[in-house]
């Protein structure tokens, strides 16, 4: 059940991914819409998940806003290092960004996707009902997923065959991660954890990156605007959802 359940992440992913593509002539617009979706995404349904499920605490703080903050900093790190790189070795550029940064959040976004796969199979172990709530949750979610991998891929200057193989293999990962909890049981406080690092360096992605590439050249308010619809459109998922 619980796969045949992901089947619909799969193609809310690929819906996601195939509107990323049809709007490259309002490219400002589509990447105020993505920081948006990705900042609502970390704010309103990561990182609460994260603290409910990763409960225990380090020197008072919550275990998943130590990672939250780790993961937000190893991004930092592997961006900076990676433009450290390209600056002594001349490596390929695209408006002065590195294609493997691209392809690293995207094969972030392929991790998270599979972990909201196990999720989904974690939930139908506890009963039927759990189940189908967190599976409309990542569904609804997923359109987000697939227009944020194959526009953080493209972003960074990366051809559209790996743009689309990246889009791809997000759709794939959450019936990948389903059909995995038919051999094992995830740690919830595991689960609560990884979620908080992925939300880190997704937030990363976004208010250092996205967001002011969308208004470098399109100061626009309808950038803004798109920005705060994104967010919005989290927020009212997380809301059905519950």
């Amino acid at each position: 059940m619980a796969v045949f359940v992901a089947l619909g992440a799969f193609l809310m992913t690929l819906a996601g991914g195939w509107t990323a593509q049809r709007v490259t002539d309002r490219r400002h617009l589509v990447l105020g819409l993505a920081g948006g979706l990705m900042l609502g995404v970390v704010g309103l349904d990561l990182l609460p998940e994260a603290l409910d499920a990763a409960g225990g605490e380090v020197f008072g703080v919550p275990a998943a806003l130590l990672l939250f903050v780790g993961g937000f900093l190893l991004a930092h790190l592997v961006e900076r290092l990676l433009a450290v790189s390209r600056a002594a070795h001349g490596a390929e550029e695209h408006n002065g960004r590195t294609p493997q940064v691209g392809l690293t959040a995207a094969a972030a976004m392929v991790g998270h996707s599979a972990m909201d796969g196990i999720a989904i199979g974690a939930a139908f172990q506890v009963g039927g009902g759990m189940g189908l709530a967190v599976a409309l949750a990542v569904i609804a979610h997923d359109f987000a997923d697939g227009f944020n991998t194959y526009t953080l891929t493209s972003l960074y200057g990366n051809a559209r065959r790996k743009a689309l193989l990246m889009l791809f293999a997000d759709a794939l990962a959450p019936v990948a991660g389903a059909a995995s909890t038919l051999f094992f049981t995830l740690p919830e406080d595991l689960l609560g954890g990884y979620l908080g690092f992925f939300g880190g360096a997704l937030l990363y992605l976004a208010a250092a990156e996205i967001l002011p590439e969308a208004h470098h050249q399109h100061p626009a308010r309808s950038t803004l605007l798109c920005t705060i619809a994104g967010a919005a459109f989290i927020w009212l998922v997380v809301g059905v959802a519950g």
